[in-house]
């Protein structure tokens, strides 16, 4: 057994144990289920009354006292009669055992001491495999049954679990570091972002600072990308429905999409995605070989209708910014121009201290129906893809079953400050499309053939890449990125006007500076910066005013003194102009 699941065994072992100690100390509930999950597991229940979180010490404590009169998990059997009278008034079992025995006479429990649930197992064979002080219960959340918001809300309380007290104590204390390094709580004090109920949930508001790190970041794009012969399109936001039922868009993702519904009776979409309105400018006029590649790249806005519980600060939202390009090639041109797109992304993560993974997600055999072409289309970019990797030396995580539904694509994973790891750009291959919307070129032998359709996001979505780079850095931008760059200070009243020269200086060398010539102590002053996270720090007092020089404070809490005006302005144009982190 891998060491993966052997720990998926510990944390499933544990939902038992939560359940059983959630019984014993409010007998009346009605459990439901209790998965492992990352790092834990959860369980669900409908409780007569509610409890709150300062419940969970006294859970955990029962738990505790339960485990060591386990002894192992016993298997049993049981008729859809007999697991029905387990359960007496509770819908949510009843509900389980009346699906599962369509497809099972027999239906399996599984046994530790007094406590028995219905389970199809994956229990640790030794009880001792779980450590007394190696799990602990986090937080409460509602969790509509089987996650159908038409059904009632239950109280899932959620733990996390691990092999050694040791990995326990470093999850949690990354844990509490994850809070302090919060998207949301960063953007709101750094003055980034916002959400409105008036406007909606998952709809952030962008302020003139943050709308600034977007604008910044997808310029850095741009200039990656126009050196490779990318060029800017620019198309509307919505289209009419047939255009998503012939990129095949319609069939798979019909529910999740905003729908217009015109007075005329026109029924238009919300864009989703945008490689549909992009084959329609490649598809405008005939292409030669000649022409290609064709490179198209936009920045602009999609829309989901996401759940509303699924929503979470930048992470996860309705409005999505993709920078997001389509490539539209010929076969023997794909090797190349996903070659480029990977080098792009690699410079674009590595200029932000990431180091990316990628992972080769491809289709599943075993579910072909969720896929559109023929299994030999499938085989064929697929095998293109393992030469490219081959080519590159680079070893790759098997994404089975995670292609897209009309290609195989190549997601990059990236591992931040914490090392956690996220999903973030992606370069995806589309053989359908071409197809469907009968996008051709002329070849060499004035042959009509096919084109074949790279898709290309670098960031992934802006929404999301700031949401993960804010928690990487803990709100410390890079001095290019961050929308005051310096802060000027002075000592005293009659110092206020060579800070004044100074902070003019600054402004005129392009440098984002701000003035801060408030009646308040230095200290006060250089600790409103540093919550603020600005770059520089810069001090003027009696001594700086008769020498002209700076004394000057990073962020990082380093002091220098008696630094010449333009020197500093030169050190500040370099590391902008390199990006430095």
């Amino acid at each position: 057994m891998s060491e993966n699941q052997s720990l998926e065994h510990i944390r499933h072992s544990l939902a038992h144990l939560l359940a059983a100690a959630v019984m014993r100390l409010w007998p009346d509930t009605k459990r439901t289920i209790g998965p492992a999950i990352e790092n834990g597991f959860y369980f669900d229940f409908a409780f007569s009354h509610p409890i709150s979180e300062e419940d969970l010490p006294n859970i955990e404590k029962e738990m505790r006292k339960i485990l060591p009169t386990w002894k192992s998990f016993e298997k049993h059997e049981l008729t859809k009669a007999q697991a029905l009278k387990e359960y007496p008034n509770n819908p949510y079992k009843h509900e389980l055992i009346e699906e599962f025995s369509k497809e099972n006479t027999k239906l399996t429990f599984y046994k530790s001491g007094t406590y028995w649930d219905l389970c199809k197992g994956g229990h640790v064979s030794d009880i001792n495999d779980i450590h007394p002080d190696a799990f602990k219960l986090t937080h409460l959340a509602g969790a509509y049954w089987r996650g159908n918001s038409n059904n009632a809300m239950l109280t899932r309380i959620y733990g996390v679990a691990f092999s050694t007290k040791k990995e326990l104590d470093d999850h949690l204390k990354i844990t509490v570091e994850a809070k302090l390094r919060d998207h949301k709580k960063l953007g709101k004090e750094l003055d980034l972002f916002l959400f409105s109920p008036l406007v909606g949930a998952g709809l952030p508001l962008w302020t003139p600072r943050g709308t600034l790190v977007r604008t910044l970041i997808d310029d850095f794009i741009w200039e990656l990308r126009k050196k490779h012969g990318y060029q800017k399109v620019t198309i509307p936001h919505f289209a009419r429905k047939e255009l998503y039922e012939t990129s095949g868009h319609w069939t798979k993702f019909a529910n999740d999409l905003f729908h217009i519904h015109t007075r005329e009776g026109h029924h238009f979409v919300i864009k989703p995605m945008n490689c549909p309105h992009h084959t329609q400018i490649y598809a405008n006029k005939p292409r030669s070989y000649r022409d290609l590649p064709q490179r198209y790249c936009e920045t602009t806005m999609i829309y989901r209708d996401e759940q509303t519980g699924e929503l979470h600060g930048l992470s996860r939202v309705r409005s999505v910014t993709q920078d997001d390009a389509h490539i539209f090639c010929s076969e023997d041109q794909t090797a190349h121009e996903i070659n480029v797109a990977w080098d792009i992304i690699n410079t674009f993560y590595s200029t932000f201290g990431f180091t990316v993974q990628p992972r080769f997600s491809r289709h599943d055999p075993n579910n072909f129906n969720a896929y559109l072409g023929t299994p030999e289309l499938w085989k064929q970019a697929e095998q293109k893809m393992i030469t490219i990797f081959k080519k590159r030396n680079t070893t790759y995580i098997d994404g089975l079953g995670e292609a897209a539904f009309y290609g195989p694509k190549i997601d990059f994973l990236a591992k931040d400050s914490l090392g956690r790891e996220w999903q973030v750009g992606t370069i995806q291959f589309d053989f359908n499309q071409p197809e469907r919307f009968n996008l051709t070129y002329e070849d060499k032998d004035s042959k009509k053939k096919h084109v074949f359709m790279i898709h290309v996001a670098v960031s992934g979505s802006l929404e999301r890449f700031i949401s993960i780079l804010l928690e990487h850095l803990a709100g410390k931008l890079p001095l290019w990125l961050n929308p005051t760059q310096v802060v000027v200070m002075n000592i005293n009243d009659r110092n206020k006007e060579y800070a004044q020269e100074v902070l003019t200086a600054l402004t005129q060398a392009g440098i984002r500076a701000e003035a801060d010539f408030k009646s308040h102590s230095i200290a006060k002053k250089v600790r409103e910066a540093q919550i603020n996270k600005v770059n520089y720090m810069i001090t003027i007092g009696d001594k700086e005013e008769q020498t002209k020089t700076l004394a000057i404070r990073t962020r990082d809490g380093k002091v220098s003194f008696g630094a010449p005006l333009d020197t500093f302005i030169a050190k500040l144009a370099k590391e902008i102009h390199t990006r430095a982190s």
